[in-house]
């Protein structure tokens, strides 16, 4: 064979070559562009994604973790607590990577379906996963320190109240429910120590006629502040709050919507502990069996807007800053429990 002969057959097997490192090359790209996306359910509490608040909240986290992360996202709606397993149990069945319940309700519920599913991994909002039954490793908590917000929204209403009585709906005695009312009582009292406090459960997070009554029972007793701590339940106080020309505090999401008498909100971003959550999958961060806790410090629980309507707006913002940052280094120290009434 000649030397030309023999060049030109070795250009055409590289070129061959050439071609086919490109089209593996190629094919390899497309599957990866194809491969399918990250799948993340969530179950909703009873509350629904109606209460404008919890549940709302967690949703908004999940759409944003669509538009950001490019994941899929699907949401189951509990109605009642029956509907608890069986939703976590399909989603885990649907082969979701990740399965977020969205609240206390559902610890035990979430704690079975981990050790049901062990390759699926799962996430619940306002639970420790180390306090979980079995302590399952497939399971993160979402947790945050809600008697920190409790804490700003009673700073709040003990500077705006001029009968010297606040008052706080709940929805159930729950830990998260009860931090925020006695964050909200010890700093009240701390900027008011004379000030006096009353609470109530509704034992309900869904009918508001129920908040209303209770909270039209104690403005009755002098109340000039109402802190709702009881999903879309609570919006039936701040109803009774609007009606009767006080001041309503809302709860989770930033309530200034509903009207110029809500002083200001105890926010709860479960957006961004349902988005953070999520890219934990995505990135291969996440880790079971721990919690992620949303506090002052790191921006994951605040105080809302102030309503145009207060009096001296810019000096109360102004000491809800100063608050936020004695809570954030640590010189103020809300707790979680020690509700009192009076």
């Amino acid at each position: 064979m000649s030397v030309r002969k023999w060049m030109a057959g070795a250009t055409v097997a590289l070129v061959a070559v050439a071609a086919l490192a490109v089209v593996a090359g190629g094919s390899a790209a497309t599957a990866k562009q194809q491969a399918a996306p990250l799948k993340v359910a969530l179950i909703t509490d009873i509350g629904g994604l109606n209460d404008k608040g919890f549940n709302a909240l967690a949703y908004k986290g999940l759409i944003a973790a669509e538009t950001q992360l490019g994941i899929k996202g699907r949401v189951f709606i509990s109605h009642s607590s029956a509907d608890y397993i069986p939703n976590l149990s399909t989603a885990a069945k649907q082969g979701n990577n990740l399965v977020i319940a969205v609240g206390f309700l559902m610890g035990d519920s979430i704690a079975a379906m981990a050790k049901k599913y062990p390759k699926t991994k799962f996430a619940i909002v306002d639970v420790s996963a180390p306090t979980l039954m079995g302590k399952p490793k497939n399971v993160r908590g979402i947790d945050f320190a809600e008697q920190e917000a409790g804490c700003l929204a009673g700073v709040a209403a003990a500077t705006e109240s001029k009968s010297g009585t606040i008052s706080s709906v709940g929805g159930q005695a729950i830990p998260a429910v009860n931090a925020y009312i006695a964050g909200y009582q010890y700093c009240a009292k701390k900027v008011k120590p004379s000030i006096k406090t009353l609470n109530s459960y509704s034992q309900d997070f869904v009918a508001q006629d129920k908040c209303k009554s209770l909270a039209l029972n104690q403005i009755g007793q002098g109340a000039d502040v109402v802190f709702q701590v009881a999903g879309a339940c609570g919006l039936g106080a701040l109803t009774a709050a609007g009606d009767s020309k006080v001041w309503g505090i809302g709860v989770d999401a930033d309530q200034a919507y509903l009207g110029s008498h809500v002083l200001t909100s105890a926010l709860k971003k479960v957006d961004q502990g349902v988005l953070q959550t999520i890219q934990m999958v995505k990135n291969g961060t996440y880790k079971g069996g721990v919690d992620g806790l949303f506090n002052t410090k790191n921006g994951g629980v605040g105080f809302g807007t102030v309503s145009a309507s207060a009096p001296k707006r810019a000096a109360l913002i102004t000491t809800l800053n100063k608050w936020a940052k004695l809570i954030a280094n640590g010189t103020v120290k809300p707790p979680r429990t020690g509700i009192a009434n009076g």
